[in-house]
């Protein structure tokens, strides 16, 4: 029996519904309509918007009407710091970085070392350092100096609080309680805390001293902090921001796992040696039957395959070898090693490439970092 699903900011387990939640939290599909008006804008399709990996939004349309119109908007993403960055916390970083280079627009990257210590066990000292590790990997995917503005919330917390105030005193503790299920053991420090997240929605705007529209591409696991946002937006003299979310990566136990930075097994993370990737690809839930000749008798299934979950969403960008693949998967005529090999082989490369940049980034985040 599947495990029930549980989709919380810092929560996620069982068997996701997509469609589920797309209705119980109220947000829209991602419709072939939309998908043209991306691809007349970008010029292009990102392949996680043809996979459906970005699958549901709130007001992208409205983002690209003022694209059209040639207002610019910027972009909003984040990092919650509660151990290294594995493969999974990338896949709306890199869709972020086609973003920027497609639209040309500036990215707010908010690492929020304060929320990851008032929900977990660990020191602020060690929230505070992991934030900045964690910048190192959003530096080395390659987005622009000159428009990509990184923060953390306790050393950027002058700027950020002025604004967070003015939303918290727009949201009462009922409305908390029922859209992040807070309870009366919950510490009034995550009480407040979604107006700090909240407040990056309009930190653009208050730097540049006018209204700018924002879009924020993450995980639809956040989508509470954004229905909380776009409900004080205009009362503050904002625009709601919009959004656009992406599915989740599964876990290298199966399909209804989940990707975890508390456990290294789960997940595969950039400071991985990549020897050690390797290994726990090749250790990965296969979609294969249960011998090589059952496997070639009947085929495998790819769409519970975590190797093949992990091509089809962040490594294999070609959508026809990656088609090649799935049939030939499906077929029996390759196999789930075969697969794993494929995997291997491109967690290697980028791992090797990734971890050369992050190093270099070291003496370059001083020209991301924001403080107070």
């Amino acid at each position: 029996m599947a495990k029930e699903m549980k989709v919380t900011p810092w929560e996620v387990s069982g068997h996701i519904d997509y469609e589920k939640l797309v209705k119980s939290f109220g947000t829209q599909h991602v419709t072939p309509q939309l998908l043209r008006r991306i691809e007349k804008a970008a010029g292009e399709l990102h392949f996680m918007l043809r996979r459906k990996i970005f699958f549901s939004h709130r007001d992208m349309d409205w983002i690209l009407d003022k694209a059209e119109k040639g207002e610019k908007f910027v972009l909003y993403t984040g990092r919650g710091p509660s151990g290294d960055t594995h493969i999974g916390h990338i896949m709306p970083w890199i869709f972020c970085k086609w973003l920027q280079d497609k639209f040309d627009t500036e990215l707010y990257f908010q690492l929020t070392d304060d929320e990851k210590f008032l929900h977990s066990d660990l020191s602020l000292e060690e929230t505070n350092r992991l934030a900045y590790e964690n910048a190192l990997d959003v530096i080395a995917l390659g987005f622009d100096p000159e428009k990509t503005f990184l923060f953390v919330d306790t050393d950027y917390g002058k700027t950020m609080y002025k604004i967070a105030v003015q939303v918290a005193k727009h949201v009462t503790f009922s409305t908390a309680k029922a859209v992040f299920g807070f309870e009366n053991s919950t510490n009034i420090g995550m009480a407040f805390y979604p107006a700090m997240q909240a407040a990056t929605a309009f930190l653009p705007s208050v730097l540049k001293g006018k209204k700018i529209p924002v879009l924020i591409p993450a995980a639809i696991d956040q989508d509470p902090y954004w229905r909380v946002t776009r409900d004080v937006a205009e009362k503050l003299g904002y625009y709601k921001p919009a959004a656009i979310h992406n599915t989740f990566l599964p876990g290298l136990q199966g399909p209804d796992s989940k990707m975890s930075a508390s456990k290294p097994d789960s997940a595969i993370f950039t400071t991985d040696n990549p020897r050690d990737a390797r290994k726990k690809i090749m250790k990965a839930f296969s979609g294969g039957a249960g011998t090589l000749a059952e496997h070639r008798k009947h085929g495998g299934n790819p769409d519970v395959d975590t190797s093949y979950q992990y091509l089809y969403n962040v490594f294999e960008e070609d959508d026809e070898k990656i088609k090649e693949i799935r049939n030939a998967y499906k077929s029996g005529a390759m196999s789930a090693g075969e697969i794993k090999e494929i995997l291997a082989k491109k967690v290697e490369r980028f791992l090797k490439e990734h971890q050369e940049r992050r190093e270099r980034a070291k003496h370059r985040i001083d020209r991301f970092m924001l403080k107070d």
